[in-house]
């Protein structure tokens, strides 16, 4: 039984990225307002019902892919190894993904993610939904937080401005990258643009009148 289950939800992950991939594909080509949900169920070869049971939303098509990471940074404090801050473990986690260059740091040059990205931050619709994204991933965030000790309010003040330094930093290496910059060239520049975001971050909350443990 535990074979048949792991097969079907196999074959769900397939069609579900089948579906995902034929719509960015189509999103791609003409523009996310120019096309049809019944236009990329007939390209993926499935129903428009199918289609709305693995995305709700015309946006969901898109953005699933940002939504399969809002909960990371609530992951990499609660995975920290024994002694290390979480703010310095975020840190040291956003310096991984920058050398790695993960697509969610802005900083990756392959066509196709320039690409995705510059629809995606151009687009009223799908930038609005992502602000939706970011706000779990503040709630995930603060809870894993107010976990490690952290003052409630403190937690929540800190996640906010994770979240949001995060997401300005990938967009400030985004459009570098679309102004013609390679992301290596990019790369120093935005090391060091991390590092000086977290060195403020930490210095401002270090200032804070509280007995607490610093995030």
């Amino acid at each position: 039984m535990n074979q048949r289950m792991g097969l079907r939800e196999s074959k769900k992950e397939r069609t579900r990225e089948t579906i995902s991939a034929t719509a960015i594909r189509l999103f791609l080509a003409k523009g996310f307002d120019q096309v049809s949900i019944t236009e990329i169920a007939a390209a993926a070869e499935v129903s428009r019902r199918t289609l709305f049971a693995y995305f709700p939303t015309k946006e969901d098509l898109v953005l699933h892919r940002f939504a399969d990471h809002e909960s990371e940074a609530a992951r990499i404090v609660r995975s920290r190894p024994v002694g290390l801050r979480p703010l310095d473990a975020l840190r040291e986690a956003l310096l991984d993904a920058l050398a790695r260059r993960d697509p969610n740091t802005g900083l990756n040059d392959t066509p196709e993610v320039v690409a995705f990205l510059t629809m995606v931050f151009g687009t009223e619709s799908l930038a609005a939904r992502l602000t939706r994204y970011m706000s779990r991933g503040i709630e995930a965030l603060t809870e894993a937080l107010r976990e490690a000790g952290t003052d409630p309010l403190v937690a929540r003040l800190t996640a906010s401005q994770v979240i949001v330094v995060q997401r300005q930093l990938a967009d400030m290496n985004h459009v570098c990258l679309t102004a013609g910059e390679s992301a290596d060239e990019r790369y120093p520049e935005a090391v060091r643009a991390a590092h000086l975001a977290f060195d403020l971050l930490d210095h401002g909350l270090a200032a804070r009148r509280t007995g607490t443990e610093r995030p």
